[in-house]
């Protein structure tokens, strides 16, 4: 195991743990806003606030996919050391880890059931740019209107068109994240 592996998780886990889900939870709830998080480091390409999510989100309870970029040794290692999650097939995770790009196509993670809505996947899609700019968010925890800087808007729509079913998304780029519910509205600003 490389040592890059060994470091980088949080150093005061119940502070860097409760802040980070705080942020995590903001975010998810006020679709559109950016929240900058820190306190953990992964082997690359991972960025800080993925990091942050992973070591906030998942435990060795909750399957994991590592998308293509993102499934390397370093990362699994890192991954296995300070998270325990069981690396898994995109169709039977709960959290999936990568580029929107590697993460697709997003028909074939779980999207819950009209029982348990809850039994999906929630993609942490790593970014360039992560800005308040770009494709017009509106539904529950968005007072008007938000814009968030989007891969794309046609699989957001789609998703949204499956509710109460779909996955849930968080969006990072370096120490910033941001969400987007299924239960957003999303169309071109």
């Amino acid at each position: 195991m490389r040592q890059d592996s060994l470091t980088g998780g949080f150093t005061d886990a119940p502070q860097q743990g409760a802040r980070a889900f705080r942020a995590a939870l903001e975010a998810m709830a006020r679709p559109g806003t950016i929240h900058e998080v820190a306190g953990a480091q992964a082997p690359a390409p991972v960025s800080p606030a993925a990091a942050v999510l992973l070591l906030t989100l998942c435990d060795r309870e909750t399957p994991l996919y590592l998308a293509p970029g993102h499934d390397g040794q370093a990362v699994r290692d890192w991954v296995g050391f300070h998270i325990g999650a069981p690396l898994t097939t995109p169709e039977a995770a709960m959290f999936a880890l990568g580029g929107w790009d590697a993460l697709g196509p997003k028909d074939r993670y779980r999207i819950g059931t009209p029982d348990y809505p809850d039994r999906s996947v929630m993609l942490i899609c790593e970014t360039d740019t992560l800005a308040a700019s770009g494709a017009r968010l509106t539904g529950p925890g968005i007072r008007d209107v938000a814009h968030l800087s989007l891969p794309e808007i046609a699989a957001f729509r789609a998703n949204h068109a499956l509710f109460p079913l779909g996955w849930d998304c968080f969006f990072t780029c370096g120490t910033r994240l941001a969400a987007l519910p299924r239960t957003s509205i999303v169309e071109a600003s």
